[in-house]
């Protein structure tokens, strides 16, 4: 028969072995869990953490991450600066760059990137044509002439343009894909699943923090 203490003190074993296999089995490398730009790009704000999801409304990797994306934001500190970058990787898909930016500007873009995911995703709207685009902002509520004054506007055409040279100095050839710092490169499919993106993500952001925001 196991004494009380014996029992006591296997289970503490146990634990402290449970736990180095758990820290084992989440061990992140580099070059296998996250990878760094041979070319760092500038970050916008000095002494914070900055993070950009490059995405495509389009993508159905992007659709089925954002859950888990939209939950790790909203628990960071104010120490963490995000924002997204969405892609274009055929000039067939730059009016879906152009739609996020009107929506930016016009304040709707934290309300509705979701909603035009969903209605791709999930409703079989392609929002590539300009009428069609137009018809579904109305739809969510907003003037439509005021949309499309804002849709072909400069301000966001040029913002559009620009993030396809983002997306190029970034080297992204995927989405979803999460850089931080300007260097630190990861995603779903490059850590193997969401939530292990997730974990990275958290361990890139302490990583960013001890080296003092470098």
């Amino acid at each position: 028969m196991i004494s009380l203490s014996k029992r006591v003190f296997t289970l503490f074993v146990f634990t402290i072995l449970c736990g180095i296999t758990s820290a084992q089995a989440q061990k992140i490398k580099e070059g296998f869990d996250y990878r760094i730009l041979p070319v760092p790009q500038p970050v916008e704000t000095k002494g914070k953490v900055e993070v950009i999801e490059f995405f495509w409304y389009g993508c159905p990797h992007c659709y089925d991450f954002e859950p888990e994306l939209s939950s790790w934001v909203k628990r960071q500190p104010k120490d963490v600066v995000f924002k997204r970058v969405p892609v274009a990787f055929r000039d067939d898909f730059l009016p879906h760059s152009q739609l996020f930016y009107t929506l930016e500007a016009m304040g709707k873009g934290d309300a509705l990137n979701e909603k035009v995911m969903y209605a791709m995703h999930k409703e079989n709207k392609r929002l590539l044509a300009e009428s069609e685009i137009a018809d579904w902002a109305a739809s969510q509520g907003i003037d439509r002439n005021t949309f499309l004054a804002t849709y072909r506007s400069f301000a966001v055409v040029s913002k559009a343009r620009n993030a396809r040279q983002l997306s190029e100095a970034y080297r992204i050839d995927g989405v979803p894909t999460i850089v931080m710092q300007g260097k630190y490169v990861t995603s779903p499919s490059i850590a193997g699943t969401k939530a292990k993106a997730i974990t990275v993500m958290d361990y890139l952001e302490e990583k960013i923090r001890k080296d003092k925001y470098k």
